[in-house]
């Protein structure tokens, strides 16, 4: 049997296919393999080229097949796809995986460390909770509305006000409602405080990471962007330029060129949409603080940002900011530098 030169590898919970062809292209291996076959199956291979889609599972598969001695690639899914020839299935999926892993102009994902993998978990997690903890605070001012009580917004507002909304005998809350609120406070203080301890465990990492104290020091990311950037792009290798972070973040305009005529639509929301939603927050927050300055007649200090919102909507002045904080981001991770404020004019 000739040697497997590229294989592609569908990834799945329980089943694998994989799909391996040698130097000149001929199909040498296509079959199922299970889970507990998987390291023994690529442990007797020579060392070989292996493709799979950047999925769940990917990194750690990608780290298992690296010690093995094989050169692993992962994909973005989108970029896959449009080399399957027919239906989708694993079989056509791994064969697809295999012809795309070839292209030489193909984008390629860089593999995650455990300890970055963790800290993007830790804002995961922390996103399920504060949903949870939306979700559950809507309800009970939904019900408390019912009775004509109504809360001003806030988070803290339901801790501070609900104590004394459910002691209070002269509204008219039935007491089985009472003690169904009672029961969402309790769980509602604790989701707090899991939120709080999931905060307090990234704000110790950020202590220790050199690169997100770097990033942390540009106007507008705070410990929760630096933390997630820093897991996110590493040491920006995946990108050549600050352009591409921006573009993977989708914070570029769209296009629908054609003829020779460019056309620019609304930004492409392509990519990693929660480090988006962080940045677009933190450009608000610069915005916010910057348009104080100017009511109370003092300098802002970002000349830049004023002539944006001078010509542009507060909303365009955001995603623009957000785009040159990403490009910012990749300068002080790739090259290792410290931020500079630019020097008033």
């Amino acid at each position: 049997m000739n040697k497997i030169s590229v294989m592609g590898l569908d990834l799945a919970k329980k089943v694998f296919q994989v799909h391996g062809i040698d130097i000149d292209g001929e199909v040498i291996v296509r079959k199922q393999l299970k889970r507990s076959q998987m390291r023994q199956f690529f442990a007797k291979l020579e060392p070989c080229l292996i493709g799979m889609e950047a999925c769940g599972g990917a990194h750690y598969w990608s780290r298992e097949l690296t010690r093995l001695g094989h050169a692993v690639r992962m994909m973005a899914p989108v970029f896959v796809k449009p080399y399957l020839k027919s239906n989708k299935n694993d079989r056509n999926d791994a064969e697809a995986i295999c012809e795309a892993v070839q292209r030489p102009s193909m984008p390629f994902v860089q593999p995650k460390l455990p300890e970055q993998q963790a800290v993007l978990h830790l804002h995961h997690g922390r996103r399920l909770l504060v949903r949870q903890r939306v979700a559950l605070s809507n309800h009970m001012r939904g019900i408390l509305s019912e009775y004509g009580i109504v809360l001003p917004p806030g988070v803290k507002v339901i801790p501070r006000r609900l104590p004394e909304i459910l002691e209070d005998g002269d509204n008219e809350l039935p007491t089985l409602v009472r003690h169904m609120l009672a029961e969402f406070k309790a769980e509602h203080d604790e989701l707090i405080e899991r939120i709080d301890r999931i905060e307090q465990q990234l704000k110790a990492w950020h202590a220790s990471d050199a690169v997100s104290q770097r990033l942390a020091s540009i106007p507008g990311i705070g410990v929760l962007t630096a933390t997630a950037l820093a897991a996110t792009v590493g040491e920006g290798e995946d990108f050549s330029n600050g352009r591409q972070l921006a573009a993977y973040l989708g914070l570029v305009p769209r296009q629908a060129s054609s003829g020779g005529k460019a056309r620019l639509l609304g930004i492409s929301k392509r990519g990693d949409g929660y480090l988006r939603q962080l940045l677009i927050h933190g450009a608000r927050a610069v915005i916010h603080h910057i348009r104080r300055r100017l009511k109370a007649g003092r300098s802002s200090g970002n000349p830049w940002v004023e002539q944006l919102l001078q010509r542009c909507h507060v909303n365009e002045t955001a995603v623009a900011l957000a785009n040159k904080m990403a490009r910012t981001a990749w300068v002080l991770v790739a090259r290792n530098e410290t931020y500079r404020p630019a020097r008033p004019v």
